[in-house]
């Protein structure tokens, strides 16, 4: 369940009142962001990426679940859910969990918002039904050590400094927190100026590397990575993303392809990787990455 803007207060470290665009309070540091105040300002916190409305939206959600299996997503919530309400003491009864980028709920993240021992504090760099205020995740307005967990679902890719980003992950995690991330390899660009970046499983799990890992590995393998391809394709062909859209809906069926794919050829075809973790205290080294390697070569 979203948490009531006023739990906001217990969370906030910002070293001014913030602004606000409608009820979202505004928490940036524009000399050091990729927003821009006065546009931000002007345009009432609204996105910068048009994300259409009514059927426009209805439809981008179907062709997202209809393309993008989430039931690898699904389980790893599963996990991350019962892992921190089974932590949950006398004291408390709820965990907190920040979610970074979360304007749009991710795909297969449902229970995180449905279960009643989850209290969600989502932000984004714009505003919308589905967060508390708006930020820049290159400097989260929370306290060292504040909440039990962060999840950061496709968000990843669309920061200019990912490495910076995940170590405020770790920053207002609390000791032994979790992180459930989910990020593009093999992913054609989407959202044109703000998509920067991708990652193979093991430069995701180096992004990481302040995290002990409890599972990594594929969100959508080769069959969807096609799907995507093949999308880009007919788009480019027809000078249409309509075309490539439905394209890409009318190709569902390739995804199935990935259950007969082994995992560990998945990892070095994948359409995306994900990891879920713990904060940890003492990195990964460099001379320890080539074994977390769990691709097939």
């Amino acid at each position: 369940m979203l948490a009531p803007p006023e739990r906001l207060a217990d969370f906030v470290s910002w070293p001014a009142e913030p602004e606000h665009v409608g009820r979202w309070p505004v928490y940036v540091d524009y000399d050091d962001s990729i927003l821009d105040r006065a546009r931000l300002l002007a345009g009432g916190g609204a996105s910068e990426i048009e994300r259409g409305s009514g059927v426009t939206a209805t439809l981008r959600r179907t062709l997202r679940r209809v393309t993008n299996p989430d039931g690898r997503t699904r389980r790893n919530v599963d996990v991350l859910v019962d892992t921190l309400v089974g932590n949950l003491d006398g004291e408390r009864d709820r965990a907190t969990v920040l979610v970074v980028g979360g304007g749009e709920i991710g795909n297969g993240a449902d229970r995180l918002y449905s279960d009643p021992r989850v209290e969600v504090l989502a932000f984004d760099i714009y505003a919308g039904p589905n967060v508390q205020f708006v930020a820049d995740a290159h400097r989260i307005p929370f306290s060292d050590g504040s909440v039990d967990a962060v999840v950061v679902q496709a968000v990843l890719e669309h920061v200019l400094d990912p490495a910076r980003v995940v170590a405020e992950i770790h920053r207002v995690l609390a000791p032994d927190g979790l992180v459930y991330a989910e990020t593009p390899f093999l992913q054609q660009v989407h959202e044109g100026p703000y998509d920067f970046t991708r990652f193979t499983e093991s430069g995701h799990r180096w992004l990481f590397r302040a995290f002990s890992r409890i599972d990594s590995g594929v969100v959508g393998g080769p069959g969807v990575q096609l799907i995507w391809t093949l999308g880009a394709v007919a788009a480019g062909l027809s000078r249409s993303r309509a075309v490539g859209r439905a394209t890409r809906l009318a190709l569902f069926w390739l995804r199935f392809l990935d259950r007969v794919v082994p995992q560990n050829v998945q990892v070095d075809g994948a359409c995306g990787v994900y990891f879920l973790g713990r904060r940890a205290e003492t990195p990964l080294s460099p001379a320890q990455m080539p074994g977390q390697y769990r691709g097939a070569q």
